[in-house]
């Protein structure tokens, strides 16, 4: 594909962006733009296993995105097939000689918010920006078309080895890598690459690897309690709304570790049914994230503590449940001298840095190590992106000849010798 279908893609991608596990539309796009390739495919349960997952998306909400990823020009057919069955894909595409196996692993979701319409936003100035309460606030549309544009530019066979490109549904709430690691694609993986754009670095910067990072656990806990009349029967009652509010306050008041640093945060609480009804039933979800991957277990032991705690406080049932989590990343100093080594012979990288620190949490991790654990190599390649917003707010964007870069860049680190 030449620059511009490739800029068209994305611009399509950005255009009909759709959140975690509902990226039926993209997966259609995708599986159209590699058509023709010399590659295999693997979709369905091949692909990701889903059996794991909390709360996977509701039919209707499914059904909504269905629709509209027809009425955007997918094919019936496909659409269904992918709402049906996941929207992971891993697509392979074999060297013509001897060589390692890699892995690139490229997200495909968006988030749940609306993106600017400000006439100096560039995807509303040019007529791409989304309006269906979604929006590519993180680069995962860039991400995917690096993916699809680098299949494209490897398709003659000329290197050695092959590639598996990962097409990684949820990655925000770091909740879909897991499926795909539990579906067995990462297990004969040597060399795990994952690649984002970095908004805050001008275009022609390149980060050999993140590094650290941010474990984390996302957690969603219920209560279940027992209603009665808040006058007439208090004391029948079983109150969940208030196990879950002391739960919420306990969680945040959990001891900071001097061994590493930490994040706690309680997002949301949801509960009861009417201001004379003892709440029967409450929903937390909550987050622990920490430098240390020892630590965030042992702050998702305290949570489970605490929830435990206040449950029996109150008399009402709890359960705990792990929604999406991460690990931190060391990334392979063999493999990030590889990268950095293109990078420098690029002739669009301006700039090249060797590693910087991670400063969220990202499931990519989860592939990398994943592959370390089993003898391979792993780096995550940042890519400057040089956007006016900040990643997750309603005017981030990228220049997008940082595409050019991506691909130029991990096409020369698959071809070196």
């Amino acid at each position: 594909m030449e620059f511009e279908q490739l800029r068209e893609f994305r611009r399509e991608l950005h255009r009909n962006p759709e959140p975690a596990f509902a990226e039926i539309g993209t997966a259609a796009r995708i599986e159209r733009a590699i058509a023709g390739l010399p590659v295999a495919v693997l979709t369905g349960k091949a692909a990701q296993d889903l059996s794991g997952v909390v709360d996977y998306p509701l039919p209707e909400t499914l059904d909504r995105w269905e629709a509209d990823a027809i009425a955007a020009g997918a094919v019936p057919e496909r659409a269904r097939y992918f709402r049906e069955n996941g929207t992971a894909q891993v697509v392979d595409l074999e060297g013509s000689r001897p060589g390692p196996r890699w892995g690139l692993r490229v997200d495909i979701d968006a988030l749940p918010m609306s993106e600017s319409t400000e006439p100096d936003h560039f995807p509303a100035a040019q007529g791409f920006a989304a309006t269906n309460g979604a929006m590519h606030a993180c680069g995962h549309d860039a991400h995917a078309t690096i993916g699809v544009g680098l299949l494209h530019r490897l398709a003659d066979h000329d290197f050695a080895g092959s590639l598996r490109v990962l097409f990684q549904p949820a990655e925000e709430g770091v909740r879909g890598a897991q499926t795909m690691i539990d579906a067995g694609v990462a297990d004969g993986i040597d060399r795990m690459l994952a690649v984002h754009m970095s908004g805050g670095l001008p275009v022609g910067a390149v980060v050999g690897s993140f590094t650290g990072g941010m474990a984390t656990r996302k957690l969603k806990v219920n209560f279940d309690g027992l209603a009665s009349h808040a006058a007439g029967a208090p004391e029948a009652g079983r109150n969940a709304l208030l196990a879950a509010s002391m739960s919420a306050l306990a969680i945040m008041a959990v001891p900071r570790f001097s061994s590493a640093d930490t994040r706690l945060n309680v997002g949301t609480l949801v509960a009861g049914d009417g201001v004379n009804i003892v709440p029967s039933s409450a929903v937390i979800t909550c987050e622990a994230r920490a430098t240390d991957d020892v630590v965030v277990d042992e702050l998702v032991d305290r949570i489970r503590s605490i929830v435990a705690g206040t449950a029996a406080a109150q008399g009402v049932d709890a359960e705990v449940a792990v929604m999406g989590q991460s690990a931190t990343l060391t990334p392979d100093d063999e493999l990030i001298d590889r990268i950095v080594g293109a990078a420098t012979a690029q002739p669009g990288v301006l700039d090249v840095i060797r590693t910087q620190t991670l400063a969220g949490s990202d499931d990519a991790n989860l592939l990398i190590r994943h592959v370390q654990a089993r003898g391979g190599q792993g780096a995550y390649i940042m890519i400057g992106a040089s956007s006016p917003g900040p990643h997750h707010s309603a005017t981030f964007d990228i220049a997008e000849d940082a595409i050019g870069v991506g691909i130029d860049l991990l096409e020369s680190v698959i071809r070196s010798r």
